[in-house]
């Protein structure tokens, strides 16, 4: 039902608000009196902000930010009403998704329309609007990039977003600018994010193939030195996983007897890493192109068949214990140039994502190779745009009780020329429902994002420590560590390590956005933390959701708003204001440019002349010349 608004100012005393709606039974007219002082007091609030440029735009559910700016006398131009978000991004049955990647993760159920259902009685927001609403707006807050259009906006106007950010906030975007991290940064992107492919792009498909096969091998060494010490899987304690070993499962009936697999598997495993460490050392420079591989792709579908026999399915390797020295000195190799190797684990999960959906939409955890380019076969529009990609799974994270989690962390982009970064104090945890497990690859054990989790039950077996909402603040987890004596751990591993993977990941990509000076934005990182406690950077949110879902994300997501309002308007006026909770990490040097000194150009020359050419003889004068 639409109620009209009639707006009547009597004898200039007071106004009267007379609400009309359709007859409905049960409910009837009424009117508001508006006390004549505060309706003076809002024309006098509306003549200044228009006179100071203090007229604000927001889009979306946003009341802290709202009410943040009227705090500081700025007034709100309503945006008009548009079509829901869902209808104006359908083209036929197929949702179309931008390459910018600017849907939040987990604030699936919110809606542009959500922020004008806020509390005010007596109108006065809502005529404040109208006296400005042919006023041009000097800030906007939206929910998307596109909303406003950047290149028309005059210099001294604001928005929180930048055009081209897909570079970074893309799941394909974040994939290949790392790879350019060298040319930024004297640092190795594969120290702080998992190696990463675009199953479209066929050459990066081929180097996905070749790496799940090296990592078979290398696993395949681990699981043979880690069952000559008698370990089931990775139980080493709290906070790293356990398995359960594949002698129960075939007890409980869930596996069938395996037979034996020759020693020549291991063999294999040992040459294939001993040559990728030659390639490194530049061993094999001499060997000619022309010789033959090592390795045929015969021979590496039946190795495969081989690891997923022993691995998955818990097959024995006659004879494998005498190998279990030769396994740690090619792994202790491979640790060296391989900063993943711990996090590897021994089953070669791949994480495999649409390179531009969010809140968790078609992402699957996959273990086998054939069925993984299988499933990106299936769908030629996305391997024509390349927009799978397929990400190595860290299958030994950090677990709090047996449970996976991940970490959401917030910064700020105010200049990208120069490149200046703030970055949140606080942060906060996301469980999922069910407990850790290699062997259960549902979505509901390995993605932590609320919007896939607020609808599972947690597991009866779940830790009581962890709450029903599934989620902690920093504070509590770092309490968490504190308690088992890693307290040191958060300032000298944790925090320094997201800041420094935040840094890299827009260094290689400073390039590419698009820097606006009065622009600015607010992005959500998403980290898993090793068994070290290392941070490991998994994306990068654009519009991170600010809904209040729980008691942790109402207490720090109206913080993170209000601060951000500190640190975009507040410091405008005085660089020396308190920023809240954001820290300044990193602002680029400015570049000198050389001083014109108002040198005259000059250039000088000499004309060309053209050659005279040559005296032509007399036909006439055939015969010889006389002698002189």
């Amino acid at each position: 039902e639409k109620s009209v608004f009639v707006l009547h100012v009597i004898s200039n005393c007071c106004l009267v608000v007379v609400v009309t709606a359709p007859p409905v039974e049960g409910k009837v007219r009424r009117s508001l009196v508006m006390n004549p002082e505060r309706l003076k007091n809002a024309k006098a609030l509306v003549d200044r902000a228009v006179k100071m440029r203090k007229v604000f735009s927001v889009q979306g559910p946003y009341p802290v930010v709202r009410a943040a700016l009227r705090a500081r006398g700025w007034v709100e131009r309503r945006f008009p009403r548009a079509a829901p978000q869902g209808a104006a991004r359908r083209h036929g049955d197929e949702e179309m998704e931008d390459d910018d990647g600017d849907n939040s993760d987990d604030n699936d159920d919110a809606s542009p329309e959500d922020g004008e259902k806020e509390d005010d009685p007596e109108g006065i927001y809502d005529l404040m609007s109208r006296l400005v609403r042919n006023e041009t707006p000097y800030f906007y807050w939206t929910t998307r990039r596109d909303a406003i259009d950047c290149h028309s906006l005059r210099k001294e106007q604001m928005t929180n977003h930048y055009a081209k950010a897909g570079s970074f906030t893309t799941k394909v975007g974040l994939c290949v600018n790392l790879r350019s991290l060298q040319w930024f940064a004297s640092a190795d992107p594969d120290t702080f994010f998992p190696r990463c492919y675009r199953l479209g792009a066929q050459d990066e498909k081929h180097a996905f193939t070749e790496d799940f096969r090296l990592t078979a091998c290398s696993s395949l060494l681990q699981c043979v030195v880690e069952r000559s010490r008698g370990q089931r899987g990775a139980e080493c304690g709290e906070g790293t996983p356990r398995h359960p070993p594949a002698q129960e499962q075939r007890r409980a009936g869930r596996l069938r007897p395996p037979s034996s697999i020759s020693t020549l598997m291991i063999d294999m495993a040992l040459q294939v890493c001993q040559d990728f460490l030659d390639s490194l050392d530049h061993s094999d420079i001499d060997i000619a192109m022309e010789m033959p591989p090592s390795v045929t792709e015969q021979q590496w579908e039946e190795f495969i068949h081989g690891y997923y026999q022993v691995v998955h399915e818990g097959a024995a390797i006659e004879g494998s214990d005498q190998y279990a020295d030769r396994c740690v000195t090619v792994l202790e190799r491979l640790r060296e140039v391989n900063p993943q190797l711990d996090i590897d684990g021994i089953h070669n999960i791949w994480i495999v994502k649409p390179g531009a959906k969010s809140r968790g939409r078609g992402i699957v955890c996959m273990k086998r190779l054939e069925e993984i380019l299988k499933l990106v076969d299936s769908d030629p529009t996305l391997i024509k745009d390349s927009k799978w990609v397929v990400q190595k799974y860290l299958e030994r994270p950090l677990l709090i009780h047996d449970t996976k989690f991940d970490l959401r962390q917030w910064f700020l982009v105010t200049d990208w020329n120069p490149l200046t970064i703030w970055f949140y104090k606080e942060c906060y945890l996301r469980f999922s429902t069910q407990p850790y497990s290699v062997d259960n690859l549902d979505s509901s054990v390995h993605l932590c994002n609320n919007s896939i989790q607020k609808h599972l039950l947690p597991s009866a077996r779940r830790h009581p420590d962890i709450p029903l909402d599934n989620m902690w603040s920093g504070e509590q987890f770092r309490a968490f560590l504190r308690a088992r004596g890693r307290a040191g751990q958060w300032a000298a591993v944790v925090e320094p390590g997201m800041k420094w993977a935040v840094i890299h990941a827009l260094q290689t990509t400073q390039d590419l956005v698009e820097s606006r000076r009065s622009s600015f934005e607010l992005y959500g990182a998403d980290f898993m933390l090793g068994p070290d406690l290392r941070p490991w950077l998994i994306e990068i949110n654009a519009s991170p959701t600010m809904a209040a879902s729980t008691p942790v994300t109402s207490r720090l997501c109206a913080a993170v708003q209000e601060d951000t309002i500190r640190v975009v308007i507040d410091r405008r006026a005085d660089k020396t204001c308190d920023p809240g909770g954001f820290e300044l990490i990193y602002k680029q040097a400015a570049v000198e440019v050389p001083p014109y000194v108002g040198v005259n150009l000059l250039v000088e020359g000499a004309p060309l002349r053209r050659p005279r050419p040559p005296a032509q003889r007399n036909p006439a004068c055939t015969g010889p010349r006389p002698a002189s």
